[in-house]
C-alpha cells in the first residue's frame, strides 16, 4: 500500500513546518514582493535569497520555499530587463508596459498563493522557474 505525502509521517517533516518555521516559509514567499516595492522591481531576488541562506541547512521546507521564490523571481527579473531594453528601443514601449503589467500581476498572485499555502502548512511550486537554487 502506498502512502500519500499528506498522511505519511515520513513526508510530513519535509512538507510542513512548526509555527516558527511556517513564519519563515511565509517570509520566503512575501520577501520578494516586499523587496520589489522597496527597490522598484530590481531587487526582488534578494529577499528569498537571504531567507534561503539563513535556512538552507536548518529546515528543508523553508529552504524549498525560499529556493522556489528565488528561482521564480530570477525568471521574472529577466522579463523586467527585457522590458527595459524594449523601452530604450522606443518601438517597444507598449510591449514593455504589457510585459511589466503581466509579470506584476502573475508575480503578486503566485507570491500570495505561496504565502497562503505556507500558512496552511503546504508547499507551493512556482511556475516559470529558472532552477538556480535547490
Amino acid at each position: 500500500m502506498t502512502h500519500s505525502p499528506i498522511y505519511d509521517p515520513r513526508y510530513r517533516a519535509v512538507d510542513t513546518a512548526d509555527g516558527t518555521d511556517r513564519g519563515a516559509q511565509i517570509l520566503a514567499h512575501l520577501s520578494a514582493p516586499i523587496a520589489f516595492v522597496i527597490s522598484a522591481g530590481w531587487l526582488s531576488v534578494v529577499g528569498p535569497l537571504i531567507v534561503w541562506a539563513l535556512y538552507k541547512d536548518r529546515n528543508p521546507a523553508v529552504r524549498r520555499a525560499a529556493a522556489g521564490a528565488f528561482n521564480f523571481n530570477v525568471a521574472f527579473w529577466l522579463l523586467q530587463v527585457i522590458g527595459w531594453i524594449l523601452v530604450f528601443t522606443l518601438v517597444g514601449i507598449p510591449v514593455a508596459l504589457l510585459i511589466w503589467g503581466v509579470t506584476f500581476v502573475v508575480a503578486a498572485w503566485c507570491h500570495l498563493k505561496g504565502a497562503l499555502r505556507a500558512a496552511g502548512g503546504r508547499h507551493y511550486d512556482y511556475p516559470f522557474q529558472l532552477r538556480v537554487l535547490r
